[in-house]
């Protein structure tokens, strides 16, 4: 089909109209997103997405009645908060410029008793300059930034966190904090740049792991209080990285993160007085994605792991942490099940249970009388019974390399010939596809539409190598990976050949455009959000922004100018022949709205149908409720114009 009629369909609506799908549920904010119960049980803190900000609020576990609320301005969120006693709650700021963006932590510490009395900033950014207000109290006058290390389970007046100074010498520091009155004691420094610190159950630092402008991870160990810090592990040589996960509760041996020459990480239980390390743990697939602890918060006694599907795995599965975890997944069968956060005494444990079909149910889990109390959901007006199913899937790139990700696909719905839609993830590095409730996917599957969700090469989840893979690969064999996912959709029968179309939000936006541009019999049409789609002018802003972003940007995405320039959508545009719709915030930090203009401005040139929706208060992902609204629609009415699943949104605006 030539362009000039493609114009014609992009501005004509499908004439068979099968049923209207409501994006009004699917653009509503979680009605929280974590909980954390008090030492004592008696309070509930919980996270509150609000439409440009993240707020706190406290309430009394019996009742649910609040008692206490805490936020601040435009795009200021929570990065998580910590019960330090009964009492009082240590809260840590992050900002983020629109709703897909990465949280920036700022290393601001606030508190707050639990009854809204004696709100404080303890330390960041925010000390200096202000001399009054409700959240300001004098303090040292120091441009520095703090990030909780250890909330100090046995003391109830403070807290370990690390001390970023502002400026390009970051040696971190650690110092106990008075979550009180915000002084500061200085306990040690590390020995390496933009650390972090790990301490043992006594709250003793012992690990520190960092990196300086090389970006090569650096680990070092010291056996407690007055001891010097040694290197237990250098990225340069030895080709990988280790992360500390905590000690035994005998503090005499720590659990370790280790990267492997192939495949995924491993668990390490380290010996720091011989060096030796002694494997543990290692799932066949995908990597440790979180830690488990004792009850009594301090000792790791095993790992989640996340992907195409959410499983636990322990040290000692006889222990009785392990056997309690046992019984809550019976008692929850198909549900990945998260112990959130536990009462000092062990009495009471906050339980997440979730799915591919739920956004998360929270219960308090008696664990002496083993009987668990439904609490609260996140996405409560959700029919769990009607979401769409996610499950793994598994293939073979053309090069030989082993590929997964996740297929959602309609309600009740054979997963056959169906219109199908390729949703390549942001990042792209280290970011990776898992089983849990997507509400993105959940709108298309509710559309009508498969939904394919790959870790191509360079995602995380899969170990070092696999992420190595991705170096340099923007538009090569990153992209490769997605066209191999798309034919294999439909050579097992999934996908329609001719309704496919990919759509993407940041990296996924260019990977969209770069989908379109290098396979033009395989796409019928292509979306961007808050794309990027000119590589020299995203890597010429990325080394003015300090030397370990550019060092990051040459060594993953590159340098040479003519292959970037090659692998640049916007200067590709004469070979995408499909419709395009583009998206893009104009307050966007991450992909500025100038790309998304280049990219309309090269696609009008070429003489391609595109269609665009800017919006110059929004940022990174669109926050306000309406724009979303507004933007889902658009996407749906464009993809039922060009795959037809026959369900569009009550209404849809079109330039």
């Amino acid at each position: 089909m030539g362009k000039a009629s493609w114009l014609v369909l992009l501005f004509a609506w499908a004439t068979t109209v099968s049923a209207q799908v409501d994006v009004g549920p699917y653009v509503r904010k979680d009605n929280f997103q974590t909980i954390e119960i008090s030492p004592d049980g008696r309070y509930l803190a919980a996270t509150v997405p609000k439409e440009d900000r993240t707020g706190v609020v406290v309430l009394q576990r019996s009742d649910l009645k609040v008692t206490a609320s805490f936020a601040l301005g435009k795009n200021s969120h929570i990065d998580r908060v910590w019960w330090v006693n009964p009492e009082r709650l240590l809260i840590a700021m992050s900002e983020k410029m629109g709703l897909l963006a990465m949280p920036q932590p700022t290393g601001e510490l606030y508190a707050l008793n639990a009854d809204g009395s004696d709100p404080e900033i303890l330390v960041g950014q925010r000390v200096v300059g202000e001399e009054t207000g409700s959240l300001i109290s004098s303090k040292k006058r120091e441009k520095v930034a703090a990030f909780m290390v250890d909330s100090l389970r046995d003391d109830d007046r403070g807290a370990i966190v690390s001390v970023w100074p502002f400026n390009s010498d970051q040696y971190t520091r650690a110092e106990r904090l008075d979550v009180y009155s915000g002084r500061r004691t200085v306990m040690v420094r590390a020995p390496v740049q933009n650390a972090d610190f790990v301490t043992d159950a006594t709250g003793e630092v012992r690990f520190t792991h960092g990196a300086g402008n090389d970006n090569a991870n650096k680990l070092y160990y010291r056996d407690g209080r007055g001891g010097e810090w040694r290197l237990v592990n250098d990225e340069n040589a030895t080709h990988r990285r280790e992360w500390p996960l905590g000690f035994s509760s005998d503090g005499k041996l720590a659990y370790l993160q280790s990267e492997q020459e192939q495949g995924p990480d491993a668990v390490v239980v380290f010996d720091p007085e011989s060096g030796e390390r002694k494997p543990v743990l290692r799932d066949e697939v995908v990597d440790p994605s979180s830690v488990l602890y004792a009850v009594d918060a301090s000792s790791p006694i095993g790992v989640v792991y996340r992907g195409a599907r959410s499983r636990t795995a322990f040290f000692d599965e006889q222990s009785a942490d392990a056997l309690l975890h046992r019984k809550l997944e019976a008692a929850f069968p198909g549900q990945a099940v998260f112990i959130t956060s536990r009462t000092s005494d062990g009495g009471l444990a906050l339980v997440e249970v979730s799915s591919d079909r739920n956004p998360g149910d929270f219960y308090v889990f008696d664990t002496r009388a083993g009987t668990a109390a439904y609490l609260l959901s996140r996405g409560d007006w959700f029919d769990r019974a009607k979401m769409a199913p996610t499950r793994g899937i598994e293939l073979v790139a053309r090069d030989g390399l082993r590929l997964h990700g996740v297929l959602t696909t309609p309600a009740g719905a054979e997963p056959k010939a169906l219109p199908m839609v390729v949703l390549p993830h942001g990042g792209p590095f280290g970011i990776f596809e898992t089983n849990a409730f997507d509400t993105e996917g959940q709108l298309l599957a509710k559309a009508g539409y498969a939904v394919l969700r790959l870790d191509f090469r360079g995602s995380g989840n899969h170990g070092r190598a696999f992420q190595q893979a991705g170096a340099l690969e923007w538009g090569a064999k990153m992209q490769d990976d997605l066209t191999d996912a798309t034919r294999w959709a439909i050579a097992q029968g999934i996908a329609d050949p001719d309704r496919i179309c990919i759509y993407g939000a940041s990296y996924g936006g260019y990977a969209a455009l770069m989908g379109a541009a290098r396979e033009p019999a395989l796409y019928r049409c292509a979306a961007g959000y808050v794309g990027v789609y000119d590589l020299p002018l995203m890597t010429s802003t990325n080394r003015r922004k300090g030397k370990s972003v550019a060092t990051f940007s040459d060594e993953w995405v590159g340098t040479d100018a003519a292959a970037l320039a090659a692998t640049s959508p916007s200067r590709l545009a004469d070979r995408i022949d499909v419709p395009v719709f583009l998206a893009a915030g104009g307050e966007d930090e991450i992909a500025p709205i100038e790309h998304s203009r280049k990219m309309e401005a090269a696609l009008k040139a070429a003489g391609t149908p595109v269609e665009s929706l800017y919006y110059p208060e929004e940022g990174h992902g669109f926050y306000i409720q309406a724009h979303r609204a507004e933007f889902y629609q658009r996407l749906l009415a464009f993809l039922d114009r060009n795959i037809g699943s026959g369900r569009v949104p009550p209404r849809a605006a079109v330039d």
